[in-house]
């Protein structure tokens, strides 16, 4: 069976959705799925002056934390982000940052991994936002697998780019269209089918 870890940071819920819309198209291909979240590194009190910060963080506690295991259980890694001045943001950067003795022993190697991405705005920075997520993943060894532009889906306003699905928001909270829904729902699919064929090849090598 497929392994398939999503992690993802969101702040206000648009790239929650986006997470959640992964993990279900994942495992409607059969794979075993995990939905994590990585942790706030933000003080509680500057998450308590933004209403729908906090009201996000409180309802997402539910969703299991983000661990190395994760990663190395893994076959497939979907990773999620804002962005955050054309870059991802710090709290998904901080667990990445944690990463660096899985990646020493060799145990990130050959892992199928993509990125996706929301920002308030279009042309805001969402495709330097999954290259800087990338470099992370050529230290690791690791396969991207990015989305294309050959599928009808990604041709919708506002549905991303070659690099990765993306979402504009407009800084409004949960503000994720069915059409960023759907792009999710082929990126996923298109990184579980890679994964298990990679999977596959290796196994009968």
């Amino acid at each position: 069976m497929l392994n398939v870890a999503v992690v993802y940071y969101s702040s206000t819920g648009n790239v929650h959705r986006l997470a959640d819309a992964a993990a279900v198209s994942a495992g409607k291909t059969g794979a075993e799925v995990r939905l994590r979240r990585v942790a706030e590194v933000f003080p509680q009190s500057q998450v308590a002056g933004n209403e729908a910060w906090a009201a996000h963080l409180d309802a997402s506690r539910e969703v299991p934390l983000a661990a190395l295991d994760d990663l190395e259980w893994a076959d497939a890694i979907l990773f999620g982000t804002p962005t955050r001045f054309g870059l991802p943001a710090a709290q998904l950067k901080q667990f990445l940052d944690t990463t660096v003795g899985l990646s020493l022993q060799g145990k990130l190697v050959n892992k199928v991994v993509s990125s996706f991405t929301s920002s308030a705005a279009g042309h805001s920075g969402q495709e330097s936002t999954i290259l800087a997520l990338n470099n992370t993943y050529y230290h690791w060894g690791a396969i991207i697998v990015p989305t294309g532009a050959v599928d009808p889906v990604l041709s919708a306003p506002g549905n991303g780019n070659p690099y990765g699905v993306s979402s504009v928001s407009g800084n409004r909270p949960g503000n994720v269209s069915e059409e960023n829904l759907a792009a999710m729902e082929f990126h996923a699919r298109r990184v579980a089918g890679i994964a298990s064929a990679l999977k596959r090849g290796f196994q009968a090598g």
